[in-house]
């Protein structure tokens, strides 16, 4: 939990991300016990109802389920389904215009990997 927040979008969806990340990144194992709200809501001193809704939308997609009087809990195969999201995401967001552009300036498919594989070995 020591990710700062800042004012680039919403609260709710930085500690939203923020355990995503936990758990893509191994920090949180399926079913291990997330942070509770209390434990985000005096870490980041912010509103109880601001966490709760990034919470609550990681409980409405399976990522999380609560354990009555225990906590969070993440729930099994929750890693897979934020890494299927994620690639999706990522394909939408950098790879589709990356084509698009390179498509505009003649790039070649191969050229673009070999500029991958350059920019990895720097």
């Amino acid at each position: 939990m020591s990710q700062p927040l800042d004012n680039s979008k919403p609260i709710y969806m930085q500690i939203r991300e923020l355990i995503e990340d936990q758990i893509v990144n191994n920090q949180l194992k399926e079913g291990e016990q997330a942070p509770s709200t209390n434990q985000l809501v005096n870490f980041y001193k912010i509103n109880h109802v601001t966490v709760a809704k990034g919470v609550n939308q990681l409980i409405d997609e399976g990522i999380l389920f609560k354990k009555r009087g225990l906590g969070m809990f993440v729930t099994e195969g929750a890693r897979a389904r934020l890494l299927e999201k994620r690639k999706g995401a990522f394909i939408n967001e950098y790879l589709v215009g990356l084509l698009q552009e390179a498509g505009k300036l003649g790039i070649s498919t191969e050229e673009i990997i070999e500029l991958i594989h350059k920019m990895k070995r720097d």
